[in-house]
């Protein structure tokens, strides 16, 4: 009985192993159309992958917004020193 929970958990990793490690393998596939259809689909998953991650990309700080914080950087150090 003391076995039986290493048991239970060996099978699970073993049986859980290839669906999570499945990638199609194209250039194993001896049927012309059936290898280009398979290429098909991992360039239509790459690029949805690549806009998935492109959308969640947060949008950097604008131009005139850092213009703004150095015109006002520089009102600062013109008022602590004026030209010592």
């Amino acid at each position: 009985m003391k076995f039986l929970p290493p048991a239970m958990l060996l099978a699970a990793l073993v049986t859980a192993g290839p669906a999570v490690a499945k990638v199609e393998q194209c250039r194993f596939i001896n049927s012309k159309p059936e290898r280009e259809a398979c290429y098909e689909r991992q360039a239509r998953a790459l690029d949805a992958k690549k806009a998935e991650a492109a959308a969640k990309q947060k949008p950097s700080a604008p131009l005139e917004r850092m213009n703004a914080e150095d015109a006002a950087l520089s009102r600062q150090l013109r008022s602590i020193c004026r030209g010592c």
